[in-house]
């Protein structure tokens, strides 16, 4: 069968599943809405967490910006995976026992505030919608490919998918779902890697075959390779980074802690029954996401080393068939610049012929190596599962922010459950409709549009949860500043060095590169505000009154061990 076949063979079969578990789990009051119930297992909530957690970003986006920054990709690698250790010791357990469904729920009831909630659900929507702009066009990408539709068509046919199964099931239909998706999204993505390791190194495991010498018998180490036929080209070497320790600082930090405010994450660690079940289920995550994470860097080495030897100085005319393909989707272009017929790929962009969109490299990965067609399909069915699984999650925070936090929490507090539910579900569509059209006209390839996300989460979310678990005299006034003059400098940073606002547009972006504040990218910039935040929130806090006590007995309260006694009593 072909690759076409196959896909619509194994991408028809995911969604029928995911749409078939939705339609078993769909959720009748908003407890199963918003947090399943309460009752999901530690496993199941590991393996939902996962993939939650890993989107378009981790699955395409990740090991296309290893494969093409090479050492100065590592950030990401590193941010997100600190991340998740950061989140899952310092903030889940706390706010497992705190109780409340939502983050803004949290900051609403910890800092006893209406304008705190308020505040918190504009932060927790602005995050959302910055990343699940990143996951639809991943779905986008991977349909323009494999199903031979356009981009945009793509993205509005993911729009139908995740809307159905995340305005019917709620969080209990995308928490079971997520984990199909898991089951699908990593298979996809570890089969062809350990195909590939096996072809290129003899050596089965991805991790290991990266650092191995090459099944050639040349005895030459496969980053050596890269290395040199980078130099080549002129590309500065795999191994080495070119970008300043300052702004690798800056970037690591803000995807950590805004891994830490990521409300759709966060929200996860309300569907255990326990606070156990919590601190469990985020191990299990741990390790689920590091078999992918820790795979991903092999993959960017296999992905660069068979493009460069597949596509430079050779004919046009005889390149794989897999260039042309990916040529029609735009995402990769040819431009004969001398009218030699000769493929010219080199760093100097005078002289270079082929523009390589970072996002296509996982999933043209097994194509490039002349994998089988049922593994090229397999992979466009993980790419799919991966930007569902978080665009759901997304989805569902954005309608909780709205049906929950803001309807039911401040305008409409006699509303019924019933009303309630169906606030969730209307809201869930509104945004399902935003998400796309960010979708169809996004800022950037995916992970630069996720890291956007992470910065603007680090500014906002992270300090106000953090001094809201562990500094009982922080007060409202204190967060709500700090929010608010956090994220707001990032926003700023953000429009003006990453789209050009102030400055000219996105065409005068490249040029704007030196007049960067400390030398920091926009990918970056969440650390310095997350600090402007702590040091906004500090000072107005220490001139304004404490909370009430009941309020810092509470924040006492959650810090404290299972079956120990309250507080007060001590």
């Amino acid at each position: 069968m072909s690759v076409q076949v196959w896909t619509y063979l194994l991408v028809g079969l995911s969604f029928a599943l995911y749409i078939g578990i939705a339609i078993w789990s769909r959720a009748g009051s908003t407890k199963e809405f918003y947090v399943a119930g309460g009752g999901v297992s530690p496993l199941a909530n590991g393996m939902a967490t996962a993939a939650d957690w890993m989107s378009a970003a981790s699955f395409l986006s990740m090991a296309g910006i290893i494969a093409f920054a090479g050492y100065d990709g590592s950030v990401y690698l590193m941010g997100w995976t600190g991340g998740y250790v950061l989140l899952a010791l310092l903030l889940a357990p706390y706010l497992r026992k705190f109780g409340k469904f939502t983050v803004p729920d949290f900051i609403g009831e910890r800092y006893y505030s209406r304008t705190a909630r308020i505040v918190a659900v504009l932060c927790a929507i602005l995050v959302s919608f910055t990343y699940v702009a990143g996951q639809m066009r991943g779905v986008g990408v991977v349909f323009s490919r494999f199903l031979e539709v356009d981009i945009d068509t793509g993205v509005v046919i993911g729009m139908v998918i995740v809307l159905f199964y995340a305005v019917l099931g709620g969080m209990k239909g995308i928490t079971y779902t997520q984990v199909a998706q898991y089951c699908v999204l990593i298979f996809a993505f570890m089969v062809p890697a350990i195909f590939i390791s096996l072809q290129m190194t003899g050596n089965p495991v991805p991790q290991l075959g990266m650092g191995s010498t090459l099944a050639d018998g040349s005895g030459t180490y496969l980053l050596d390779k890269l290395d040199g036929l980078s130099r080549d080209l002129g590309f500065a070497e795999f191994t080495s980074g070119s970008k300043s320790m300052i702004d690798v600082f800056a970037i690591t930090l803000a995807l950590m802690v805004g891994t830490a405010g990521l409300p759709h994450v966060i929200v996860r660690f309300f569907t255990v029954k326990r606070v156990r079940d919590a601190r469990k289920s985020a191990g299990l995550a741990l390790l689920f996401i590091a078999i992918l994470y820790t795979t991903a860097p092999a993959v960017a080495v296999f992905a660069k080393t068979n493009l460069i030897e597949t596509v430079s100085e050779r004919p046009y005319a005889d390149l794989p068939a897999w260039f042309k393909n990916w040529e029609r989707t735009g995402l990769l272009t040819y431009d004969d610049k001398n009218n030699d017929g000769l493929v010219q790929y080199v760093a100097d962009p005078a002289r270079n012929e082929v523009r390589v969109d970072n996002d296509i490299m996982v999933l043209a990965n097994p194509e490039i190596a002349n994998l089988p067609p049922w593994v090229i399909a397999l992979v466009a069915a993980g790419g799919l599962a991966a930007a569902l699984s978080t665009a759901a999650g997304l989805l569902l925070v954005i309608s909780a922010s709205i049906s929950h936090d803001l309807i039911k929490s401040v305008f409409r507090p006699d509303i019924t459950e019933k009303q309630e539910l169906w606030a969730a579900r209307v809201a869930a569509t509104a945004a399902v409709i935003v998400a796309g059209y960010f979708g169809i006209n996004p800022p950037g390839f995916v992970a630069a549009v996720v890291a956007l996300a992470f910065g603007l989460a680090a500014a906002s979310f992270f300090p106000a949860i953090l001094m809201g678990i562990f500094y009982k005299r922080m007060n409202s006034k204190g967060a709500v500043s700090g929010m608010v003059v956090g994220i707001s400098l990032m926003l700023f940073y953000m429009l003006k060095f990453k789209f050009g606002l102030f400055d000219g547009g996105k065409d005068a972006v490249a040029g704007l590169q030196k007049y960067w504040w400390f030398g920091i990218s926009p990918e970056g910039f969440g650390t310095v505000a997350m600090a402007v935040n702590f040091a906004v929130a500090l000072l107005v806090n220490r001139f304004t009154a404490p909370p009430p006590e009941s309020v810092q007995q509470l924040v006492e309260d959650i810090r404290l061990p299972a079956g120990a006694p309250p507080a007060s009593q001590h």
